[in-house]
């Protein structure tokens, strides 16, 4: 192996930024901030584009480094380590490469923010997480990262943590991933129990593994239970349903927290997750069936919530939440490889689209409703623009990103033998709704006439000044975004995303299975193998593509043509607008189901009975006692010679009492 790979680099160089912007930030100047942070992150990438590089040269499917032992139980252990294939090397570019752009993006975004030095140590935090869960060796060493990613989201989301909900924002999203964690590392356990190792190569890889060796089941068995867990921990971290409550909230950090956390990287270690334990998932159809069906019920609901909604930064949350859905659809068929390369694409488009927003946000003074915005365009036509072409690429209009990698998902929810008409026909209706509500917030935004607060006689105004352009640092990253939008989905063309990513995904058919007959493992065949023609694929695009083009006509009709219409059809609507609107109460459901029974709970039982009368109860039940036998006692300090007498002379009766009763046994 050549000198040159170096792996553990990666991950080790934001943490540094991490560290020394922690312990000395607050000494240095904002500029000396920004330079370390910048410095960690690029060097971060750097690494990565050489190991990435050599990863590809060297020929193997996968590069692996151990750096020691961890955990050593009996025949079980857990070594330090880094694995490399190519998909973690795609999960790798991402990261380091959209972040570094976050990173750059947030320097001017928050220049006039307070603790601008703890921003940048979490930010930096965050990246050596995620990039710990996703080159991790083994599923514990994963787990660690999937926890730090969950601690360094709770820092940020609640970053202005004088807001209270800011506060309450970054605790919801803790509480919530803890849930799904749980699920995940009961997994772990079972596959501990079952097959005596966390370690990719002999879970995943190695052909006579005992994993590998195992049939597909054609009932619920232990496979399936490990991946029914994992699936909990999965929608936990993705925010899918029912566990998808916290990231809406979570917008209440700033604009770039919501790009690199909330729509680049940390969403989608479910999804990460879901693909890399592909051989599990395969062998396990009833599971496999659960992701499908999760991801398609959750890219429907959340894309029905982001149509109502008016706040910008929402409205993108609701379409981060259908988007994942998208891609818990594409694995639950099976599809691993077009599930990636839509969390690739995604990854562009929407970290502009939240960059965008920032943007936005920044040149209004801090407005985020866009009832109170309109004709930026011409206030700021480079973030309209960019903004524009994320959203092109979002509702699934070519050439842009995410039409490739959104019609791969349809097609092979349409023709894969673990697909579904009815997950086709949902993902199409999702993909009208995404391309209705980005064009929405398009023509909302930036066109007809500015909405906001209008200067007085002395040219003052609610939001600082007459809106205007951010500065080219914050631009550029937006523009850098926009061209990946633009060519990023063209690597999928004539299957070569598919191909890139055939070592890693361990496929399998049912038809094939052992379990039909008890004896040989399971056989490979090609991913999302269907009988579906060519002619049939190509017909599934056009009628995606139109429906996307019928989206964007809606919203123009309803936004720029008719702009009177959409009060006359909520107000038509009635109750169906305002569940829709109010997000179908599940927040309030889930109060009054779950968090008001556990806090009364916690109130009557915990703290009034085992809390007050039973600790407090016992110690302050022993004070009285001992206060009562005190009193008692403290009777025979009277001072009086008498007295003393008398006591002596009842202890004298005692003792002898006491020796003759002893005497006569």
């Amino acid at each position: 192996m050549t000198p040159l790979f170096q792996p553990w680099l990666i991950p080790i160089l934001p943490l540094l930024g991490a560290l020394i912007n922690g312990l000395f930030g607050k000494r240095f100047s904002k500029a000396a901030v920004a330079v370390v942070a910048l410095t960690a992150t690029a060097l971060s990438f750097v690494v990565a584009c050489v190991q990435a590089a050599i990863l590809l040269q060297s020929g193997h499917p996968a590069l692996e480094q151990y750096y020691g032992t961890w955990i050593q139980a009996g025949d079980f252990s857990v070594n330090f380590g880094i694995y490399l294939d190519h998909l973690s090397m795609i999960m790798m570019l991402v990261v380091t490469g959209v972040g570094f752009l976050i990173h750059i993006y947030s320097v001017a975004y928050m220049e006039h923010e307070g603790g601008y030095y703890r921003f940048f140590s979490y930010l930096n935090f965050f990246m050596f997480f995620m990039l710990v869960l996703v080159l991790a060796n083994n599923y514990l060493l994963m787990f660690v990262g999937w926890e730090g990613v969950g601690l360094a989201s709770y820092l940020l989301i609640g970053f202005f943590f004088l807001k209270d909900s800011a506060a309450n924002a970054g605790k919801k999203a803790f509480i919530t991933n803890r849930v799904g964690d749980f699920g995940f590392l009961i997994a772990l356990f079972l596959l501990i129990q079952h097959f005596g190792t966390l370690h990719y190569g002999a879970l995943l890889v190695v052909r006579d593994s005992a994993l590998l060796q195992m049939p597909v089941e054609t009932s619920a068995g232990v496979l399936t239970a490990i991946g029914l867990l994992m699936l909990v921990g999965a929608c936990g971290k993705s925010a899918q349903i029912p566990l998808y409550v916290w990231l809406p909230d979570a917008m209440e950090g700033p604009t770039p927290v919501s790009a690199l956390i909330h729509a680049a990287t940390m969403v989608t270690a479910g999804v990460y997750m879901v693909c890399r334990s592909n051989a599990i998932f395969s062998r396990a159809p009833i599971a496999l069936l659960a992701v499908a069906i999760i991801g398609t019920l959750t890219s429907f609901f959340a894309a029905t919530i982001g149509i109502t909604q008016t706040d910008i930064k929402r409205v993108l949350a609701y379409s981060t939440v259908s988007q994942l859905g998208y891609m818990f659809m594409a694995a639950g068929v099976a599809a691993y490889s077009a599930s990636v390369f839509h969390l690739m694409t995604h990854a562009f488009f929407k970290a502009l689209l939240f960059l965008g927003a920032g943007s936005v946000i920044h040149g209004v003074g801090g407005e985020q409703d866009m009832r109170k915005m309109g004709g930026l365009r011409k206030y700021m036509p480079w973030t309209f623009w960019t903004m524009l072409i994320a959203t092109l690429a979002i509702a699934g209009i070519p050439p842009f990103a995410g039409f490739f990698s959104k019609d791969e998902i349809l097609w092979q929810a349409f023709s894969s033998p673990h697909g579904s008409k009815i997950f086709w026909a949902v993902g199409l209706v999702t993909a009208f709704m995404t391309s209705f509500y980005m064009f929405r917030l398009i023509f909302l935004t930036f066109t007809g006439e500015y909405r906001g607060a209008k200067p007085d006689a002395h040219g003052h105004d609610d939001h600082h000044g007459t809106p205007h352009e951010s500065p080219w640092l914050m631009l550029a990253p937006l523009v850098l975004l926009g061209v990946l939008s633009v060519v990023g989905g063209w690597v999928g063309i004539g299957n070569r995303f598919e191909h890139f990513l055939d070592p890693v995904i361990q496929k399998v058919s049912v038809e094939q299975s052992a379990a039909q007959n008890g004896e040989a493992a399971a056989t490979p065949v090609s991913e999302g193998e269907g009988t579906e023609s060519k002619s049939t694929e190509n017909l599934l695009m056009a009628i995606s593509v139109l429906v996307a083009l019928g989206g964007l006509g809606l919203a123009w009709f309803l936004y720029v043509k008719r702009p009177e219409l959409p009060e006359q059809i909520a107000a038509g609507a009635g109750g169906l607008y305002r569940l829709v609107l109010n997000k179908y109460w599940i927040d309030e459901l889930y109060a009054a189901v779950l968090i008001g029974p556990l806090i009364a709970f916690s109130r009557v039982v915990l703290w009034q009975t085992v809390d007050q009368k039973v600790v407090d109860g016992t110690v302050n039940e022993a004070a009285v006692a001992a206060r009562d036998v005190s009193a008692v006692i403290r009777q025979q300090q009277s001072g009086l010679i008498r007295s003393y007498a008398g006591w002596v002379a009842a202890g004298a009766a005692a003792v002898v009492a006491y020796m003759v009763w002893m005497g006569t046994r």
